[in-house]
């Protein structure tokens, strides 16, 4: 049986991770309400965004643009958002583990694709195993504005009007709930399935000065709006994921501050009671 001083000292430095945990639990807990407002926040503008393409793009006008328009795949990518963090259980395992077995099964060489990487994590990931990572970008903040994020957006969905690659997807956790979060695929450009989001609602537009203009400028910023949305859905779920695993952590903690104290106990009472013995033994001696 270890020693008491070893006992205390493991009983003492748990106790310090417990509460470095806890703070972090409550950290993220203040983050991840605020961030999934964010998200929900930014779901109206989406869905009028949306609308509006989607009744440009409808049929009922002539306008036609490359975004809307597939094309022989020869390159296909795939921007991931991750975080630049860990100690968020399997936040970023989930997303890494679920995009590496797509890229196994829809492509025979490692040629066909390339990969746009949000997050220190993802990018770390793909570029230590020797895949093609052409963008990325680290250190965005918790509770990201669109400014942050325009620069690695814009150049995304100008590389594939440049022709760079054909088809653009994404993979990043969808906020669920606070204990769940789903890994998933969206495809970003081009943009063939496309449907009104307010479903049984047919709004009436005029397009001045013409459909073919208003989609010139409003397709770059939609798919732009797209990778921002799957941002702020991201960091709700990495900050609800943390929170989530600083609670486990917190709780495993307490308990094994709980079994170690008992182990301390015993063993300070079996160190008491031999010293009772011997000390019983040496009068029993003297008589």
């Amino acid at each position: 049986m270890a020693n008491l001083r070893e006992i205390k000292s493991r009983i003492t430095s748990t106790k310090k991770t417990s509460a470095m945990t806890k703070a972090m639990q409550m950290v993220s807990a203040s983050k991840s309400k605020r961030a999934e407002s964010n998200a929900k926040s930014y779901v109206p503008y989406m869905e009028k965004v949306q609308d509006v393409v989607a009744a440009i793009a409808s049929g009922t006008t002539d306008a036609s643009h490359p975004m809307l328009t597939s094309r022989p795949v020869k390159k296909t990518a795939y921007l991931v958002i991750g975080s630049d963090r860990g100690l968020a259980g399997a936040y970023n395992s989930s997303i890494l583990r679920q995009l590496t077995r797509t890229l196994s099964e829809r492509h025979k060489s490692r040629d066909e694709f390339v990969i746009v990487a949000i997050g220190r994590v993802a990018r770390d990931y793909f570029v230590k195993r020797g895949y093609n990572v052409i963008d990325s970008m680290v250190g965005l903040p918790d509770q990201p504005t669109f400014s942050d994020v325009k620069q690695i957006a814009r150049k995304a969905v100008g590389m594939f009007a440049d022709g760079t690659y054909d088809e653009l997807y994404m993979y990043y956790n969808h906020f669920v709930s606070v204990i769940s979060q789903e890994v998933t695929e969206k495809k970003v450009l081009p943009i063939t399935d496309l449907a009104p989001a307010s479903e049984g609602v047919s709004a009436s537009y005029e397009f001045e000065p013409s459909a073919e203009a208003i989609l010139e400028v409003l397709l770059p910023q939609y798919a732009e709006s797209l990778i921002y949305g799957a941002l702020l859905d991201g960091k709700a779920s990495e900050h609800a994921a943390r929170m989530t695993a600083m609670k486990a952590a917190t709780d495993n903690a307490q308990e094994l501050i709980g079994s170690l104290s008992l182990v301390y106990n015993r063993a300070r009472q079996a160190a008491i009671t031999q010293e009772i013995t011997e000390i019983v033994g040496g009068a029993a001696a003297l008589e």
